[in-house]
């Protein structure tokens, strides 16, 4: 039988990170292994496809940047563009993966699965997580099922959308979740089952794409506030000296701004600097609240969380300017 061809695409992370012993679980860093090493402890994978290995970065998802995205999304869609490839799965570390998940759920323009994992053990630890991560990432890609689905998140047996899915623990290997929805379905052995989907415009039917990027331009600077009792306009000055051009605030409670900072948020509204109400809580929705946030013109972010609400506030002020609208329009739809 003919196995598909899968292009595994190399970010770094926790999945290649060594420790001193076998019982470190913090503390480990990048020491030299590399992906080809973790697929060599999982002979399975040669049952399902034919991988071809790109290192694109070798990081702690931590310190990714603007261009380390811009090299990934080239890489899939080099890899998307290939009538032998099936499928992509990039191996990436946890603590910022949702976000380029995010990132290529919005601009990546193919239905082939586009299939993150990681792992929140190093590979030297025992019952390190990242071989058999890596191995269910290789068959979600694998999978017809898989296509069209957007770009998916798959860790401990869960295969998760990337709009919906955040990471709820610092430690645990069933941290990636999507708190309100639930999981898209898992992987079982062999066996890869999908339960539910995304509604929301992604891929393919997204309005964004690489191709709003010329020579590795930066986005637009949007900065996450986070509110806290004794709240007060320091931070938020710090950030329209540094340029803003968007502020994501997030709020207590369903994204609550305190009387402290109203005016001065009014006020950079009122100059132009886009505004979006998010929460620092883990789950629920961010719909209109007061209504003179939105007579202020403050946007609601709906179900995003702080981190995609920021991306996608980038996205939207670098196609549309600070055209309020659109971007109202984009927050409604995304």
């Amino acid at each position: 039988m003919n196995r598909p061809t899968i292009a595994v695409l190399a970010m770094g992370g926790t999945i290649v990170s060594s420790g001193s012993t076998a019982a470190q679980m913090t503390g480990y860093s990048l020491q030299g292994v590399k992906v080809d090493d973790i697929l060599a402890g999982v002979p399975e994978v040669e049952d399902i496809a034919d991988l071809q290995v790109q290192t694109v970065r070798n990081l702690s998802s931590c310190s990714i940047v603007l261009d380390d995205w811009l090299s990934l999304a080239q890489a899939v869609e080099a890899a998307a563009l290939r009538d032998d490839v099936a499928g992509v799965v990039i191996t990436h570390g946890t603590d910022t993966l949702e976000e380029t998940a995010f990132f290529l759920n919005l601009i990546s323009k193919t239905e082939k699965p586009v299939v993150l994992t990681g792992a929140m053990r190093p590979s030297t630890a025992i019952s390190a997580d990242g071989p058999l991560n890596l191995l269910n990432a290789v068959r979600v890609a694998a999978s017809s099922k898989a296509c069209g689905k957007g770009v998916l998140i798959v860790l401990n047996g869960a295969i998760n959308g990337a709009r919906d899915t955040t990471k709820t623990h610092t430690l645990a290997p069933e941290t990636f979740t999507g708190r309100d929805f639930g999981r898209m379905g898992y992987v079982v052995g062999d066996e890869v089952e999908f339960f539910m989907q995304s509604t929301r415009p992604h891929t393919v039917k997204s309005e964004f794409s690489l191709a709003d990027f010329v020579n590795s331009e930066s986005l637009p600077r949007v900065d996450i506030i986070y509110a806290h009792i004794g709240e007060d306009s320091a931070m938020l000055n710090a950030s329209l000296a540094s340029g803003a051009k968007g502020i994501v605030f997030a709020g207590t409670g369903h994204g609550s701004i305190p009387v402290q900072i109203e005016d001065q948020l009014f006020e950079a509204s009122r100059s132009g600097v886009v505004v979006v109400r998010a929460s620092r809580i883990g789950a629920g929705p961010v719909l209109n609240g007061k209504k003179k946030w939105q007579n202020a013109g403050i946007i609601p972010c709906g179900m995003l969380n702080a981190q995609k609400a920021r991306i996608l506030l980038q996205l939207a002020l670098k196609k549309f300017g600070g055209d309020l609208k659109e971007i109202e329009r984009v927050f409604r739809t995304y």
